[in-house]
Formats: structure tokens, C-alpha cells, sequence
């Protein structure tokens, strides 16, 4: 039986979802040609999984003559989210305070990063 396609996406998806972002669309060349990375992706794998990142509705392609241009459909603070939720309800039994905690506890935090949170706590205190 086939594995099923994971609904986040996977370092190489993310890695392509990146490009289609900064640049608004690419074809199968465009894309492979701004991947930045030390291991460059085969054209065949770029197609592919492009075609696999339609199927999980993170984007959608036009006909330009015989290639097909891709754009994104989902933008990077949705696959933020949703990539966060899964990490939330898969390691830390859905409470987004254990993952915060978890965070100030295992990660080494700036000063301005500390007053940051010290901001957004007092608003999420007071209901904002």
C-alpha cells in the first residue's frame, strides 16, 4: 500500500515553496534554477514535486506553450501555522504553552527577543 502524502510540507516542498514565494511563480526550470542549496534537486525531481505540492493544494499551475508556470496557493504564514499546529498537537498534546516553554527552556533567547515575548504575554493577559 502507498504511504499517504504527508498534508505539511517536506524539507525539499519547503525548500521549492520558498522559491515560488519570493518570486510569485516559476516553471519547472525557473524554479530549479533559484533553488539555493548544496544539493540541487534533478529537473525530474523538481517536476515532480511540484505536481505533488498541487495535490496537497499548496499551489496551482497555468500553461504557458508546453511548460506549465506554478504559483502559490498557500502563503508562508499559512504553512507556518499549519506546520506549528501539527508540531503543537504531535509533541506536546495540543497545548501551545508547552511548546512555548519547551522553548525558553531548551533555546538560548536574545534580550530583545525576552522583551518581545515580555510584550506579547502582557497582551495576551489582557486580552488583546
Amino acid at each position: 500500500m502507498a504511504r499517504q502524502k504527508a498534508p505539511n510540507l517536506t524539507e525539499v516542498e519547503q525548500r521549492l515553496m520558498e522559491v515560488l514565494w519570493s518570486t510569485g511563480s516559476g516553471t519547472v526550470a525557473e524554479v530549479l534554477g533559484a533553488v539555493k542549496s548544496p544539493k540541487v534537486p534533478a529537473f525530474n525531481t523538481v517536476q515532480t514535486t511540484l505536481r505533488i505540492l498541487e495535490q496537497k493544494g499548496y499551489v496551482r499551475h497555468t500553461e504557458e506553450g508546453r511548460a506549465f508556470r506554478y504559483y502559490p496557493k498557500i502563503d508562508r504564514t499559512q504553512a507556518s501555522r499549519s506546520a506549528m499546529q501539527t508540531v503543537v498537537r504531535r509533541f506536546f498534546g495540543g497545548s501551545p504553552g508547552a511548546l512555548a516553554m519547551n522553548l525558553i527552556q531548551n533555546e538560548p533567547l536574545s534580550d530583545e527577543e525576552i522583551a518581545h515575548l515580555r510584550k506579547m504575554l502582557s497582551r495576551a493577559e489582557k486580552g488583546e
